[in-house]
């Protein structure tokens, strides 16, 4: 265990989908929570707001730190400052948001692996995310490293976190000029840093900072997360059908050695998934509106604007 490296939850208005998350926080030992709670973005909402922050203060098996804002900031402001805000308190941080469930054994693989990690500059993230449509085929039980980021279940470290202040164009342009190709990991990051302010998003800005870079995301054999909003209470994640795991097997077995460099299948698998090239968005929103949810709720969360 590493009882120094907290978690930071992210939470709204779902005590349904909260209560299954704290569930799988409790049974994997985790032993602080910083726990933020936005304000109710409409006034129907105050109902389930409360109800969640209820749920966080009947927390009794671990340390909590709430975080309850009387304002809406959604989800992305919420997130950057959070986590920038238990960054300077701690080395190392992982992130989970109040509809993503993890099997046993989630926390101290990731905490395995920010400890291992920790002074190594190529690595700037974990995370307990994957999917055989961007796993590598030849990935077995080891854990890979991949270039695209991510933003369901993961962790970080300070040293990795500064430079989030910039936005996502900003960061995307240093990219081209650069030399990196902004499309490389998908045609997708583009719009999503095109739409960053307006959707209240954070989560491509975090992805164009890796590439920019060199950086690199550890993620696992298999997925030890699985996202349970695909409902109607999340306006931007309707429909998982793509991107729906088969059930969740148990936690992979701690690595016999760490990898120390990309898996030179990502690239192209992100391609494959999101396209390309310029213009290949287009064409996927007009031939797979499901795979645009997954676009839509990896980079902006639930839709909770003020």
């Amino acid at each position: 265990m590493c009882p120094d490296i907290p978690v930071a939850l992210f939470a709204y208005n779902r005590p349904d989908h909260l209560t299954q998350v704290l569930e799988g926080l409790r049974e994997n030992a985790v032993p602080l929570i910083y726990a933020f709670s936005d304000g109710p973005r409409l006034k129907q909402h105050e109902g389930a707001v409360s109800a969640v922050r209820k749920l966080l203060r009947a927390i009794d098996w671990c340390d909590v730190i709430a975080c309850q804002r009387n304002e809406n900031l959604g989800l992305g402001r919420s997130v950057l400052a959070g986590v920038s805000d238990v960054l300077r308190k701690h080395e190392a941080v992982i992130v989970f948001e109040d509809d993503l469930a993890c099997v046993h054994g989630t926390y101290e693989y990731l905490c395995a692996a920010l400890a291992h990690y920790r002074d190594d500059d190529r690595v700037m993230s974990v995370t307990g995310w994957t999917h055989p449509r961007v796993t590598p085929d030849d990935v077995t039980t080891e854990p890979y490293l991949d270039g695209r980021a991510e933003c369901w279940v993961w962790g970080t470290w300070r040293r990795a976190w500064e430079g989030m202040e910039r936005d996502a164009l900003t960061l995307m342009m240093d990219c081209r000029r650069n030399g990196i190709d902004i499309h490389r990991y998908g045609a997708d990051l583009p719009e999503m840093a095109r739409e960053e302010s307006r959707r209240n998003i954070w989560a491509v800005r975090w992805l164009y900072l890796h590439m920019l870079r060199g950086g690199l995301c550890l993620r696992p054999p298999w997925s030890m997360v699985e996202h349970i909003g695909f409902d109607a209470m999340a306006t931007n994640a309707s429909d998982g059908t793509m991107w729906a795991h088969p059930p969740l097997r148990p936690c992979p077995p701690m690595p016999r050695a760490w990898p120390t460099t990309e898996n030179p299948r990502c690239g192209q698998l992100w391609r494959t998934a999101y396209g390309g090239r310029p213009g290949a968005l287009r064409r996927l929103v007009r031939g797979s509106r499901h795979a645009v949810r997954r676009i839509l709720r990896c980079g902006f969360g639930q839709r909770q604007q003020p």
